[in-house]
């Protein structure tokens, strides 16, 4: 009987900058792994330790205020220097494959308790909002607001015995997913669906007037159905895992950034597998949202005019489809599935931190203008991004007058 692995998880020691101890805070491995950000400390020092016997290279790492000293392998160097505290653990992950060719789940684990014990280690505060409420932490609101969010990342339902279910669901229908005939209905439902939205987009105004006095019921049935193919979106991903006979590690329920809610997947083990496959599984999940919009778009286009259903039908289509768009158009300065892809086949795995620098020291002058390949896909990456951004924003004020004029 093969034994089932233990839930992963990561225990982060955390100082904040106005105190000297550490907090021991222990999450789940893949909410840690998705935010958190270590940052090295400056003070340590770093010196190489060659060997005739040994085919790499050992380092020995010092904390010039404790006193300590580390042992680290060349893989371990590698991953201290990429622990700047703007590249999150994913990040790094990804950049650890795209230099071995190969991924190792215990390394990463190992080596923060390894640091954080030389206390040689520090986590910045994983999303813009939690980094702005820790800069104001002497006001009582701000103090308020930063405790119910901690409270808030620390619900979790999940469970890490599931990759029997996920196997089962595979070879009970799952594996269709993957056929010649499920790409042509994918590619087929699309197309009706942008045929029936075309239409119904000349007439959207009478169309979401559906809702009539009840706004508020179909604002709430959209978001929950909404809501519900975000879960769907996590089983295509895990099937996927599947389909490339990988382990899908755990499922579950978290608050992403604090206060969102969402459903995950841990598919982190097609790290494994090849790049063909890390593409399909970050692809497959974002295809929910491209079938669910053109079914309720198609649905929207048959229903009686005026209706209830309509508009319904047409709000759900709308949502679903800009989620399709968001999760894989990586320009848009969201970390997504596209993101991932992109980054992937390119093998620049902190490509949106770097260009944010880059194009940021330009407007401030700190750095000079090169031409270079890097730094044109920098200033394109940042270029694109804010267009499809503002495009982003208008569509959606165009939808928002065209419903209410």
């Amino acid at each position: 009987m093969t034994e089932q692995p233990a839930p992963a998880k990561l225990e982060l020691l955390v100082r904040r900058d106005d105190d000297e101890d550490f907090e021991l805070r222990q999450v789940a491995s893949v909410v840690g792994y998705l935010n958190s950000r270590p940052r090295r400390v400056e003070s340590y020092e770093i010196s190489e330790l060659r060997s005739r016997v040994a085919g790499s290279p050992g380092f020995v790492l010092k904390n010039t205020t404790t006193d300590r000293f580390l042992l680290l392998s060349a893989h371990e160097r590698f991953l201290w220097d990429q622990m700047n505290g703007a590249t999150s653990l994913q990040e790094i992950a990804t950049a650890y494959v795209l230099q071995y060719g190969e991924f190792d789940f215990d390394i990463i684990p190992s080596l923060l308790r390894k640091l954080q014990r030389a206390q040689l280690l520090t986590f910045e505060p994983r999303s813009r909002l939690r980094q702005a409420l820790a800069r104001n932490r002497d006001r009582r609101i701000v103090k308020a607001i930063e405790l119910a969010l901690t409270a808030l990342e620390r619900i979790r339902i999940a469970s890490t015995n599931v990759h029997g279910f996920f196997q089962r669901l595979y070879r009970y229908g799952g594996f269709l997913l993957f056929t010649p005939a499920a790409i042509v209905a994918c590619v087929g439902l699309a197309l009706v669906g942008a045929g029936a939205a075309v239409l119904l987009f000349r007439e959207m105004h009478d169309v979401l007037e559906g809702f009539g006095g009840r706004a508020m019921l179909g604002i709430v049935t959209v978001k929950l159905l909404f809501f519900g193919s975000v879960a769907l979106h996590q089983f295509a991903h895990g099937l996927a895992c599947i389909h490339y006979r990988r382990r899908v590690r755990e499922f579950g329920f978290t608050f992403l950034h604090g206060f969102v809610p969402t459903f995950y997947v841990d598919v982190t083990d097609i790290f494994m597998a090849s790049r063909r496959a890390r593409v399909v599984t970050a692809v497959t999940g974002a295809l929910v949202h491209l079938v669910l919009g053109g079914v309720a778009f198609i649905v929207a286009a048959q229903a009686p005019a005026g209706s209830f259903t309509q508009a319904f039908a047409a709000a759900s289509g709308i949502i679903q489809w800009q989620a399709l768009v968001i999760a894989l158009y990586p320009f848009c300065f969201i970390e997504m599935d596209g993101y991932h892809v992109l980054v992937d086949v390119l093998g620049v795995p902190t490509l949106k931190h770097d260009a944010l620098a880059y194009v940021k020291g330009l407007l401030n002058g700190s750095a000079r203008v090169r031409l270079g390949r890097e730094e044109g896909l920098w200033v394109g990456y940042v270029v694109l991004s804010t267009l499809s951004v503002a495009a982003f924003i208008a569509f959606n004020v165009w939808i928002i007058v065209s419903a209410t004029s």
